[in-house]
């Protein structure tokens, strides 16, 4: 699994950082940082539901 985000679209809502803080990451800027691109598989449900769960949608991975 790979986890990307469009910049252009995310709203900084932090959403994803809290179901998965190991992964997501909100700078003092607003800006997203995927700190785990390739998530282990033992976080790879959770990242998925954080996936799922933007409410911009600004968030994706490829298997």
């Amino acid at each position: 699994m790979k986890v990307k985000v469009d910049e252009l679209v995310c709203e900084a809502n932090a959403v994803c950082m809290g179901l998965a803080p190991e992964v997501f990451e909100l700078d003092d800027d607003d800006q997203l940082h995927i700190l785990l691109p390739e998530p282990p598989p033992e976080m790879q449900d959770r990242v998925r539901h954080a996936v799922r769960s933007c409410p911009k949608a600004a968030l994706s991975f490829e298997e």
